[in-house]
């Protein structure tokens, strides 16, 4: 079956493909073009997508695939019939390029990332259509993360060059405020105003500096409730509301279950899961600590070597003549189970699956200097 594709790389994903059916007249538009407008950052974290790029591939899909009578795409429904598809694509180009330009138009004339999400309108022509409407993504944080692709955090504002963490400030800002029981009343007028990005503004100072203020953590539950009632976006709906559940609830008991991921895990490269190490490593408990360790796969036929000096863990593979302090001859399995925390020190050093060659403290030490995280923390509340 002859087919023809467009490389689309940095767009939605860092490796994104669309393509055509000729015979079919049908072109697949993958995570490109949507039944709305998408994410260039996306609130739950990732890197800054890049919208000139994203426009330029939708435009060469309409030069290469423009005759497409069918439409269909990994999300969404299909569209049939040549104008209206032609429609959709130019539309969805002309956002982005529209998005894109306009950013750096306005921080060209000095406009922080705040002033322009508060600036930035899409024009009439470019409202018009369902598949364009802020349902995902949004102009307000798309402008912003246009911004921080180009110029990073910083807005040139010293004020925002080193603030104050967000307990020490809120501490000022009650104080200021002449007390919490004097910012509270100025919050709940607020909010019985209506104006909850205010009320919002307020009472986040207060509930970091009083955590155990009912009353603060009540209202400004409340406050979000209504942001996101008010929202467009699902997911700043969803960002308003689980803030709303931890200020009445507290965080999640639970974290994630890197367990579930065994599968994920088993067919992920070994040097990737070394990477994870390196982030993980303590860096203050790691000062003055120089060891090395030596992993072995016996079912793989790999061999790594880890060393940790400066504080900092660099890997890479090793041959059977690398000197380390401890050497861990391991199964693959093995090291997943240990990885997904099923299998812990105790069941490493008497598993039949593992032998030990060197020092045993060093092997416990270079364990004990990992992090592991909970996947569990607290973001609206300190």
């Amino acid at each position: 079956m002859e087919s023809e594709s467009l490389n689309a790389p940095g767009s939605e994903a860092p490796a994104e493909l669309t393509f055509y059916l000729p015979h079919r007249k049908a072109f697949n538009g993958a995570e490109v073009t949507s039944h709305t407008l998408h994410n260039l950052y996306t609130l739950r974290g990732a890197k800054v997508r890049d919208a000139l790029r994203w426009s330029g591939y939708i435009d060469e899909s309409i030069e290469l695939f423009g005759e497409a009578e069918v439409y269909l795409a990994s999300h969404h429904w299909p569209i049939w019939g040549n104008e209206r598809i032609l429609r959709f694509l130019e539309v969805q180009r002309d956002t982005y390029k529209y998005l894109h330009d306009q950013t750096v138009r306005l921080f060209n004339q000095g406009l922080t990332p705040g002033e322009i999400a508060e600036t930035l309108e899409m024009p009439d022509s470019l409202q018009q259509d369902f598949h364009n409407r802020g349902y995902y993504g949004t102009v307000r944080h798309n402008a912003r993360a246009i911004y921080q692709n180009y110029l990073g955090w910083y807005d040139g504002n010293p004020a925002n060059l080193d603030p104050l963490p967000p307990v020490e400030a809120g501490r000022r800002y009650v104080a200021l405020a002449g007390g919490g029981d004097a910012l509270l009343e100025t919050a709940r007028a607020a909010f019985d105003d209506a104006d909850y990005r205010w009320a919002a503004e307020l009472l986040n100072h207060l509930v970091f500096a009083a955590p155990s203020n009912r009353a603060a953590k009540d209202l400004l539950a409340a406050t979000y409730d209504q942001l996101g009632y008010q929202a467009e976006s699902g997911p700043w709906r969803d960002v308003y509301l689980s803030a709303a559940l931890e200020l009445r609830e507290g965080p999640p008991e639970v974290g994630l279950n890197v367990a579930m991921m065994e599968d994920v895990l088993r067919q992920t490269p070994v040097r990737r899961f070394f990477d994870s190490m390196a982030v993980r490593l303590d860096g203050p408990a790691a000062d003055g600590v120089a060891l090395s360790v030596k992993f072995v796969f016996t079912d793989l036929g790999e061999s790594h070597l880890l060393r940790i000096a400066n504080s900092v863990l660099h890997h890479r593979p090793s041959g059977p003549e690398a000197v380390s302090d401890a050497t861990l001859s391991i199964t693959h399995d093995m090291f997943i189970s240990m990885l997904t925390g099923q299998a812990g020190l105790t069941d490493l050093l008497l598993s039949d699956q593992v032998e030990l060659e060197g020092s045993k403290l060093d092997l416990l030490k270079f364990f004990s200097l990992l992090d592991r995280p909970e996947g569990r923390f607290n973001i609206v509340t300190p």
